[in-house]
């Protein structure tokens, strides 16, 4: 599957192929791919508003606050999220979904819906696969 392509990274302008290690599309896959990063922006999608870190924190159960520091700075880098600061006492930090955001939330949301409802299907087809190799 290759995709056009402005050149960046030292990779010349014509294709990337998503397959290869070096494609820029395989570390954003990577990066969107993870746990926190997904709970993180199902969350901040789902409220719609801005959102201050101790709520995010609230609704995502078992985020050490390293991981969920480490993950909104990391989508706020990408462009995913914004972080909005309110210089009152005490400071105020909000976060919310960027344009591009929003976008990747719709993807997630989807992804998520559907683990949620094909949970059992999944959990009935690793007992059958589990059953088949004991018999073995």
């Amino acid at each position: 599957m290759a995709t056009k392509a402005k050149p960046t990274r030292g990779v010349e302008t014509g294709t990337y192929e998503a397959y290869m290690q070096d494609c820029p599309a395989v570390a954003l896959l990577s990066t969107i791919s993870n746990r926190w990063v997904s709970l993180t922006m199902c969350t901040l999608g789902s409220f719609g508003d801005p959102m201050r870190y101790s709520h995010i924190s609230r609704e995502i159960p078992g985020v050490s606050q390293k991981m969920l520091t480490q993950t909104l700075r990391m989508l706020e880098r990408d462009g995913m999220v914004s972080r909005t600061v309110t210089p009152t006492v005490p400071v105020r930090v909000d976060y919310e979904l960027t344009p591009l955001g929003q976008g990747l939330y719709g993807v997630l949301s989807q992804v998520r819906d559907w683990a949620a409802d094909k949970s059992d299907e999944v959990d009935d087809a690793r007992a059958l696969y589990d059953s088949r190799q004991t018999d073995q």
